[in-house]
């Protein structure tokens, strides 16, 4: 089981907050410590598992990796996991705390022989220090700059090889130069239940937790393809478990515990469910402009694009056109409404269908 430390907005807002200091240790103790205990992404898992040997094997440090993909797949595991395979110690800091190149210089200046770096959000840094993490990373060293206007000077800071493992859930927005800078790149892809099943069962006994076979499929079937929310369900369905049974994780006790907490059988939780009823009953199924739907449901616009509308798409219920947001054919059945039976406007067209943009 294998999931990130950065914020996901989607894992947190299907079980509630996990703020507290004894959700986090938790998830700090279920995390694999090394790539054979690393479940799923095999691919990734393998060619990593040849770049660090043969880093080892050579005496270097290993190359920088680049790890994309979705939240919650184990992009921050694995740069633990790369740490631990290589014997260093790993620095953790993100893109959006990266602000000025001086931040940057602050930190490389102060790694040692062979840490590793681990970057989340790396799209998100700032121009000036990204332009500085090319040198850094192609030749391990970079240019601090002393003094501002024409008697500003450059002196040039040497710094130990490094591993950077850079982490994005957005990998488009990358410029090609930083990417090329990578010798490893890797995409997260989300998991199969099968594999979040067994991610799972490994979790319920770190935790002493009975479970049935039907009770792990059960979660892993509403847990979204992703590890992260997995464990933070089975956690929830536990508590459950202990307060209104006799601890035992079945398949009725985990569908009782996940409709408790708004998640269906899908894994559709209540933001998922309001937006296409929204979409459906308010606007006829669509097409229907994103900040409408918005307003429809009293989110951010933000919100429903990056956390709601992805996993619509995914699963088949939501599609996106060029006049709008629709519905297809199986949010309707998923909601169990007859096709079409939402409101419309005149001829038979969704209100206000061309107001905004989609």
């Amino acid at each position: 089981m294998n999931w990130d430390d950065a914020s996901d907005p989607a894992g947190d807002r299907l079980v509630g907050t996990d703020a507290d200091g004894e959700d986090r240790a938790v998830e700090a103790a279920l995390r694999p410590k090394d790539l054979g205990e690393f479940v799923g992404q095999e691919r990734v898992r393998e060619q990593l598992d040849l770049v660090l040997k043969a880093a080892r094997a050579r005496g270097a440090t290993a190359d920088h990796v680049l790890l994309s993909g979705a939240p919650g797949l184990g992009k921050t595991t694995l740069s633990m996991i790369i740490a631990a395979e290589m014997g260093a110690p790993i620095r953790i800091t993100s893109g959006p705390a990266i602000q000025h190149a001086g931040d940057l210089a602050a930190i490389l200046s102060s790694l040692t022989e062979g840490e590793v770096l681990f970057l989340d959000e790396i799209h998100r840094m700032s121009r000036p220090a990204e332009e500085m993490l090319y040198m850094a990373m192609e030749d391990f060293r970079v240019d601090v700059i002393v003094g501002k206007g024409p008697g500003a000077t450059a002196i040039p800071l040497e710094l130990p090889p490094f591993t950077l493992v850079g982490a994005t859930t957005r990998a488009g927005l990358l410029p090609p130069p930083l990417r090329d800078r990578f010798g490893f790149t890797g995409h997260m892809e989300f998991y199969a239940p099968a594999e979040l099943q067994r991610v799972v069962h490994r979790s319920a006994r770190l935790l002493d937790v009975e479970i049935a076979d039907q009770g792990a499929a059960e979660i892993a079937g509403r847990s979204r393809g992703t590890p992260r929310i997995a464990n933070r369900l089975l956690r929830r369905v536990r508590d459950y478990a202990q307060v209104k049974a006799d601890g035992v994780i079945t398949r009725e006790i985990a569908a009782q515990a996940l409709d408790v907490y708004e998640v269906d059988a899908r894994g559709l939780d209540r933001l998922d469910r309001a937006v296409l009823t929204a979409l459906l009953k308010l606007f006829g199924g669509g097409p229907v402009g994103l900040s409408t739907l918005a307003v429809a449901v009293g989110e951010e616009r933000e919100t429903v694009e990056e956390v709601a509308e992805p996993f619509l798409v995914r699963e088949g219920l939501l599609a996106r056109t060029p006049r709008g947001r629709i519905a297809t054919p199986a949010a309707w059945d998923h909601l169990g409404l007859p096709r079409g039976a939402g409101a419309a406007g005149p001829a038979g067209t969704p209100p206000q269908q061309g107001l905004f943009g989609g």
